[in-house]
């Protein structure tokens, strides 16, 4: 029975590194456990009962937690990642004139109040809101 799990192992691995979807790689942690178990007399009704259940277990509990890993490790690109972000003011904004801002990256973007008010050169604004290629900035401390 031992070479019946050493073919569900394989069988997982290839389909996990196939479709990298956290799917299968339960079922290969299993495979390799019960090629082990297999090796008493422990009848095959039992040892598939086994492999269901520790499949089940590794699911339910490192699923959750890998998924997590995986997605904190996006880092935010492009416009995603200017929001929230300190912006110190290169040219005034007023209520009818968009304004410059430079990033902490050193790009220079078109700025507008997102409360109307008038920003003086050099004041230091956060981020709120994109829309194109405008930045929407509120003064730092209001």
């Amino acid at each position: 029975m031992a070479w019946v799990w050493l073919g569900v192992f394989a069988v997982s691995v290839i389909i996990e590194a196939a479709t990298q979807g956290l799917t299968t790689v339960w079922c290969a942690v299993s495979a390799l456990l019960m090629i082990v178990i297999s090796l008493t007399e422990i009848p095959v009704g039992w040892q598939i009962l086994i492999f269901c259940l520790i499949t089940i277990a590794l699911f339910i509990t490192t699923r959750p937690v890998l998924l997590r890993k995986m997605n904190s490790a996006k880092t935010k690109t492009n416009v995603n990642s200017v929001l929230g972000q300190e912006v110190i003011v290169t040219k005034a904004v007023s209520k009818f004139e968009k304004g410059e801002a430079k990033s902490t990256n050193g790009v220079i973007w078109a700025i507008s109040s997102k409360s109307g008010e008038d920003i003086p050169c050099d004041a230091v604004c956060i981020v709120r809101e994109v829309e194109g290629n405008t930045l929407y900035v509120e003064r730092k401390g209001e």
